[in-house]
């Protein structure tokens, strides 16, 4: 291939990722590249394709494009190369070649080898369900990581489940002074064991709302009333939402609950937490089922 041939199937390339047409576009840039692997231009020829790879989730593609672009790029210095080579390693689990991505992006890990099971803070991740989108926060792993932290009502994902998420942003939450982005989710990395369960409470008080989630926290469990959740359109959930400015809705009263434990402990977690309760207003609770 000669060098007016590279030049015209770069352009078609070009022509192609601008379309949205990211297998054709990752074809013609790995045409070029077998020839011209480490031209001036070749590495963002690499780390297009490697992108491209990333949108169309050929994850053993992206990983192996995405190695040849990192391989050119400066480290330390925050290149989006390494960033997308660390996505695709963690979800092929390849430790290592994640590690070395990080730090190459100039991310500091905590020491040790293997999976990155460390403390990034917390984020929002939009699961992406069935045509639906839920909003929840996480716990980050690692760059990439989370542990859902809510009891999602989106059918089919649970509290406690890893998911692994993009590294641009699209929205943001603020909240008690602070601020945490909003990233989309690519996939769920690992399942949650605990069921999802729906129950109808009595509540007297807004505390005693505060007490039944605390005490399924204080297990490992989760609960989530239906008083914490806002509805919001789509547009609005990437841009900034301020739960401040938006208010909660009274915990106070009857509504419904979302519960992720075994059954059986829910009961009892229930049960002790409406005995609890003042006996001049009962708490008191009906309805306990599961979540299809």
């Amino acid at each position: 291939m000669n060098e007016t041939e590279a030049g015209r199937l770069v352009a078609q390339a070009q022509g192609a990722w601008d379309r949205e047409e990211w297998l054709r576009a990752a074809e013609l840039y790995e045409r070029v590249l077998a020839h011209y692997p480490d031209e001036e231009p070749s590495a963002a020829w690499w780390y297009d394709a490697a992108l491209a790879h990333k949108f169309l989730r050929n994850w053993a593609k992206a990983y192996e494009l995405g190695r040849e672009a990192a391989a050119r790029a400066p480290r330390g210095q925050g290149d989006p190369a390494y960033w997308n080579l660390g996505i695709a390693a963690t979800i092929r689990r390849e430790w290592a070649a994640a590690r070395d991505a990080w730090e190459g992006f100039g991310i500091e890990l905590p020491d040790g080898e293997g999976q990155i099971d460390g403390d990034f803070g917390v984020a929002c991740v939009r699961l992406h369900t069935g045509g639906e989108q839920e909003v929840v926060w996480i716990r980050r792993l690692c760059p990439t990581r989370g542990r859902v932290l809510n009891v999602p009502v989106s059918k089919g994902r649970r509290f406690g489940e890893i998911v692994v998420h993009d590294g641009v942003p699209n929205g943001e939450r603020t909240y008690g002074g602070g601020t945490a982005a909003v990233f989309d989710e690519l996939l769920r990395f690992e399942p949650s064991e605990l069921p999802t369960l729906h129950v109808s409470v009595h509540a007297p008080a807004a505390e005693d709302i505060d007490a039944l989630v605390e005490s399924f926290f204080a297990r490992d469990f989760g609960a989530e009333p239906a008083s914490a959740f806002h509805l919001i359109c789509g547009c609005c959930s990437t841009g900034t939402v301020d739960y401040e400015e938006k208010g909660t809705p009274a915990h106070a009263g009857t509504q419904k609950v979302w519960l992720a434990a075994p059954e059986a402990e829910a009961r009892a977690l229930l049960d002790a937490w409406a005995a609890e309760g003042a006996a001049q207003d009962r708490r008191t609770w009906s309805g306990l089922e599961p979540v299809g």
